[in-house]
């Protein structure tokens, strides 16, 4: 449903995208991760016909991006990464303007994804909230049922509440066969909602696998507090666990998911006073990633 073929756009200091190749099949729930500036969002702008490639090609739906973005776009569900409404208009009008524009005949599914994300569109939208704003964005994306979806970033400034209600949403998509291409920062977003997975460094794709790979490239961080912390630090390193002294009786740990049984068991022959769990974001799992990658190359 959506291809990339040797894609290459590059901006005139250097940055861009360079001989990016990769499918979403019908019905597939792609992730694409990468940190800020990777090429993520120039590669969205390419699929939906605004920016053109200096080589290579993409198309959606058998269509070329470039010679058919109006009737791509006309039947597409896209969210951009930083929404941009008509100076003016209310919510209403807003959502009034996109279905005249796509010539949609019914309101149904439009009501409905406004109750689902308790969005009342009365009101100029440049009084919305940064909240408000992106459940109108998600609202005018999903309300003509589109077959293909292409997200960027779609729960930026969405409480936590709304972000579980999107991801409710994609999974009811995903169960209806829909195609989607989500750019996402949000591990347990991307994990609870996709197939597989993209990851682009600095303009190029460095890897492609199934969730299930990344998952396992996650390290689990903790803060140790033990009454002989040397020799805590000196047993992990035996068992290839990171550990490193942050103060005179506290160690920060990672573990590789595989190392997780001999983590717990090594602390078990310590006395262990305090013990905290670090959070990781999306990003650093990727970073991980990378790395490993980087060494097997």
């Amino acid at each position: 449903m959506i291809v990339v073929n040797d894609l290459t756009l590059t901006y005139p200091g250097g940055k861009g995208v360079f001989d990016l190749n990769f499918t979403v099949k019908e019905g597939e729930v792609m992730g694409y991760l990468g940190p800020n500036g990777a090429g993520k969002t120039t590669t969205i702008r390419a699929l939906l016909g605004f920016m053109r490639p200096d080589k290579g090609s993409c198309s959606i739906n058998n269509l070329d991006c470039n010679e058919k973005a109006a009737d791509i776009q006309s039947n597409l569900g896209y969210i951009p990464g930083e929404i941009s409404f008509i100076d003016g208009m209310s919510g209403y009008e807003f959502l009034k303007f996109m279905h005249d524009m796509r010539r949609m005949k019914r309101r149904s599914r439009q009501q409905e994804l406004l109750e689902m994300f308790e969005l009342n569109p009365e009101g100029k939208i440049k009084k919305f909230s940064k909240g408000m704003k992106q459940k109108l964005g998600i609202v005018a994306a999903f309300m003509h049922d589109p077959d293909i979806l292409v997200l960027d970033e779609p729960t930026s400034g969405l409480d936590p509440l709304m972000q579980v209600r999107f991801v409710e949403l994609i999974l009811h998509e995903k169960a209806r066969g829909k195609t989607i291409l989500m750019s996402s920062h949000s591990f347990e977003e991307t994990e609870r909602t996709c197939d597989n997975i993209l990851i682009i460094k600095e303009g190029r794709i460095i890897s492609q696998s199934d969730i299930q790979t990344l998952k396992g490239a996650q390290r689990k961080g903790y803060i140790l507090k033990t009454a002989d912390p040397e020799r805590t630090i000196s047993d992990l390193r035996q068992a290839d666990c990171e550990a490193e002294l942050i103060s005179d009786e506290r160690i920060k740990v990672y573990v590789a998911g595989a190392k997780i049984d001999q983590f717990v068991k090594i602390t078990a022959r310590h006395t262990v006073s305090d013990l905290d769990v670090i959070n990781q974001t999306l990003e650093d799992a990727f970073l991980q990633f990378y790395g490993r990658e980087e060494e097997r190359s």
